[in-house]
C-alpha cells in the first residue's frame, strides 16, 4: 500500500480546468445555487493553504465515486480566516450532510484554526473519521500526530483506496 504525494494531486488539480479558474461570478452562481439540503460521502477537512492539493485530493475521491464536500468551494460566504459561530454553524450542518470525514494531513495542517475542531466534532457527532496522509515522495513514510493513530489511514491499493486497519475498501466503510 502507498499514501497520496502531493505532486499526484497537485497535477489532477491542474488539469482539471475548474481549479483557479472561476470567474467571482461562476463562483457567486455556484453559491446562490447551492442545494443546503444535498448529502455528501466525504467532508474533507484540511488546511486551506493547501488549495491546490486539495482540489486535486478532491478530483481523485470524486473520480473514485465519492461526493465530496470541501467549504470553498461549496461555501463562499465563509471567512476561512475567522472562528465565528456563525462559519462553526454553517459548519455543524454541513457534517451532519455527510458520511464520513477525511483528514487530509500535510505539513500545513498545524496551521488549520479548524481541523482539529472538525474532527472532534464529527467523531463525536458520527465517529466516521479516516485519516489521509499526503506525502512529498512515493517513498517517503507517513507520521502523524500520535493521536491520529486512532482512527484508520486511507492508502492507494493499486488504483483503489482502502482503509488500512481494518483493511477495507474505502466505498464499503463509507457507504455502510
Amino acid at each position: 500500500m502507498a499514501f497520496l504525494t502531493l505532486n499526484e494531486v497537485r497535477s489532477k488539480a491542474r488539469s482539471n480546468k475548474s481549479f483557479g479558474l472561476e470567474s467571482r461570478d461562476t463562483l457567486e452562481e455556484q453559491f446562490n445555487s447551492f442545494n443546503r439540503y444535498k448529502t455528501y460521502d466525504i467532508f474533507l477537512s484540511h488546511a486551506f493553504l493547501d488549495a491546490e492539493a486539495i482540489d486535486g485530493l478532491r478530483v481523485v475521491l470524486e473520480e473514485a465515486g465519492f461526493s465530496v464536500y470541501v467549504d470553498w468551494r461549496e461555501d463562499l460566504h465563509l471567512d476561512r480566516g475567522k472562528v465565528t459561530k456563525k462559519t462553526a454553524t454553517v459548519i455543524r450542518e454541513r457534517m451532519k450532510s455527510c458520511r464520513t470525514l477525511i483528514f487530509a494531513i500535510t505539513e500545513n495542517s498545524d496551521d488549520s484554526k479548524w481541523m482539529l475542531w472538525e474532527l472532534g466534532y464529527f467523531d463525536g457527532l458520527k465517529g466516521k473519521v479516516a485519516v489521509l496522509g499526503l506525502i512529498e515522495n512515493s517513498g517517503d513514510s507517513f507520521k502523524g500526530q500520535e493521536f491520529l493513530e486512532l482512527y484508520p489511514f486511507v492508502q492507494r491499493y493499486g488504483s483503489i483506496l482502502v482503509l488500512d486497519e481494518p483493511f477495507e475498501l474505502l466505498e464499503f466503510w463509507i457507504k455502510r
